[in-house]
């Protein structure tokens, strides 16, 4: 492909994303207040949001290897597919077994991580950041108008014309990506494509686990989960402290929740770029690791809502700038034919954060409180922050 061809797909990609993060969060407008009604405590809602997060946990390596072999339509298709299937059984589900049946799906929805194997492939490396910097902002957007369309639909027509949109949505979705996405994405040398032809199989462990014996990926690697980890745990517990430590009602909550998506969009749309442009991105990954901790502190010191608004803008600072550069530098660490599986296992670290959140979230949360969640972040973000100081730059990823 030329390059405004090149351009065009990342265009339609980043439509894509807007669309399924969209349908996302008019999801999330609408499963508490039918999972309440259909009789679910705290408790049995907190282990609905779990089977989601094992789900994907399970599918995101496989489904990173499924694009490497079969391409990016393929891959994107098929979670397209998997959200329509997704919102139509929300759509009729009357039970508390059919709302857990509806999760299903989820193992294969990654329409996110597809879309960054499309941007990792058809961008210039030296570019590749600012490129995957701009799916956030597409998520910025998603985030406000599904919140917004989704208390909308769910108040003047009901959850279950809300889903069926989301539905129908998705199925738009597919169609923009049958139609507009290339069956392959990746270029291949011919002694890559000969390496590659023994092992096509999508379930090979040993293809996935391999990446982490590439030069600087498991070092990488294990500090976007240390590093992330507690971030991870404060937003899943996030609706809980919302309404029991900041007092806030569901209007305000929403308020705050669009308040995010702009301050996303501004850092992912607007600074982003010009950061990794100008400056390396292991000094990033050091600057964001580093500010992260300090968030962490204003955090275990904040009494109220209004602190929490100031301290939102270097939160989402650094939670921006470290998920862009660690996955730019997982991808740039492996092959090109890799790169869907590495992007698959980025979006399992997201999973398993929603998987083991929730439990540690709660017990922390009970047992020492809100301020707990900040020291945790400032303690293991300073940690983490000293030991890639003294390491310097060694170890560091870089492509094969």
């Amino acid at each position: 492909m030329d390059s405004a061809k090149k351009q065009r797909v990342i265009y339609i990609t980043y439509l894509i994303v807007v669309l399924d993060i969209t349908w996302l969060f008019l999801q999330f407008s609408i499963t508490p207040y039918l999972a309440r009604r259909l009789g679910f405590d705290t408790i049995w809602f907190g282990y609905l949001q779990t089977t989601v997060g094992v789900f994907q946990l399970i599918g995101g390596p496989i489904y990173g290897r499924f694009a490497d072999v079969f391409g990016a339509r393929a891959a994107l298709s098929v979670s397209c597919l998997a959200s329509v299937v997704y919102f139509s059984l929300l759509a009729v589900a009357d039970s508390p077994f059919m709302l857990f049946i509806h999760k299903l799906p989820a193992v294969f929805m990654h329409v996110l991580p597809g879309g960054q194997m499309v941007v990792a492939d058809l961008s210039a490396t030296e570019k590749r950041a600012d490129a995957l910097g701009k799916l956030g902002l597409c998520f910025g957007i998603g985030m406000i108008t599904g919140s917004s369309l989704g208390g909308t639909l769910s108040t003047r027509f009901g959850e279950k014309f809300a889903a069926s949109f989301a539905a129908v949505g998705s199925f738009v979705s597919f169609l923009l990506v049958w139609n507009f996405i290339p069956k392959q994405t990746k270029i291949h040398t011919t002694s890559e494509s000969e390496k590659k032809e023994p092992s096509k199989s999508v379930f090979n462990l040993g293809e996935i686990t391999r990446l982490m014996k590439f030069p600087g990926v498991g070092k990488t690697f294990t500090v976007k989960i240390i590093s992330g980890l507690p971030t991870g745990i404060f937003q899943v517990m996030f609706s809980i402290i919302a309404i029991n430590f900041f007092q806030l009602q569901a209007e305000q909550n929403g308020y705050l929740m669009a308040y995010f998506g702009i301050v996303n969009m501004v850092i992912q749309g607007a600074v982003i770029g010009r950061l990794t442009s100008r400056f390396p991105e292991y000094s990033l990954l050091l600057f964001s690791i580093g500010l992260s901790s300090l968030v962490g502190l204003a955090q275990a010191l904040m009494t109220n809502v209004f602190q929490f608004c100031f301290i939102v803008i270097p939160m989402m600072f650094s939670l921006s700038i470290f998920n862009v550069i660690t996955d730019s530098m997982l991808t740039k660490s492996v092959s090109p034919s890799d790169t869907g599986t590495m992007l698959g296992l980025c979006a399992s670290v997201q999973s398993l954060l929603r998987t083991v959140g929730p439990t540690i979230g709660g017990f922390l949360y009970e047992t020492y409180g809100v301020p707990s969640f900040g020291l945790i972040q400032f303690a293991t973000n300073a940690a983490v922050f000293s030991l890639l100081l003294a390491t310097g730059g060694r170890s560091q990823p870089h492509r094969p």
